[in-house]
């Protein structure tokens, strides 16, 4: 039996006009994602300071709490008629400026690009939604200047955007896509348990911890 998507789809956008279309995320439906995600953030950020015990400086889950409440509170200044484009664009700026180290950054410019290729649309479908996922993507790999098997986000977020792209292409629902996305997902995150890290602070010599080429943080994923 297929695995069962966990992620919550966006609410109809017209619901009598589009009853037998995908749903269409509209700026409520994106609002109530970034939401969600500090939820999740603040959920896990005891497990991500583990892992970044490990392979980095101990302190990733709470930038991340940190970020995530910045951007709920830039968002609740917004006005409620901006553009699913423009809240991105605003998110990643917003984590550049508040996530510590080198992780805001690579995470606001994710939130960026997928932003930017959102362009001035009130609404957004599946392959507008499969064109922001690989700008995301893009985005963070050359921000970071790293690539899938770096042991690093980018090897969960290329696969599920390459998963969601599929789907897309062969005509399949969102809900489709999104499940193949997340399977994705997942499925590249555990991949960095094998890796060895080429990026980033797991690199740096210190005490305690193998520099590069080590197989220090093997057998753990990456935090990201």
């Amino acid at each position: 039996m297929p695995a069962k998507s966990t992620v919550r789809l966006p609410r109809i956008v017209d619901a009598a006009d589009v009853a037998d279309a995908d749903p269409a995320v509209d700026a409520g439906a994106v609002r109530d994602y970034l939401a969600r995600a500090r939820l999740n953030v603040t959920r896990h950020a005891a497990y991500l300071t583990r892992l970044d015990v490990v392979l980095g400086d101990g302190d990733h889950g709470d930038n991340l709490v940190i970020g995530f409440r910045a951007v709920q509170a830039m968002l609740e200044a917004l006005p409620a008629g901006t553009l699913p484009g423009e809240l991105l664009q605003a998110v990643g700026h917003r984590l550049v400026a508040a996530v510590g180290g080198a992780s805001g950054p690579l995470y606001g410019t994710a939130f960026i690009e997928a932003g930017f290729r959102a362009g001035d649309a009130e609404t957004l479908d599946a392959p507008m939604l499969s064109g922001m996922l690989a700008a995301a993507a893009d985005g963070l790999g050359r921000r970071g200047r790293c690539e899938v098997g770096d042991k690093t986000i980018l090897d969960t977020l290329r696969p599920a955007a390459a998963a969601f792209a599929r789907v897309v292409s062969d005509h399949g629902s969102l809900a489709q896509a999104v499940t193949a996305a997340e399977i994705a997902a997942r499925d590249g995150m555990r991949s960095t348990r094998a890796l060895v890290a080429r990026r980033g602070l797991a690199l740096r010599p210190r005490a305690g911890r193998r520099g590069a080429g080590s197989s220090q943080g093997q057998d753990r994923p990456s935090r990201g």
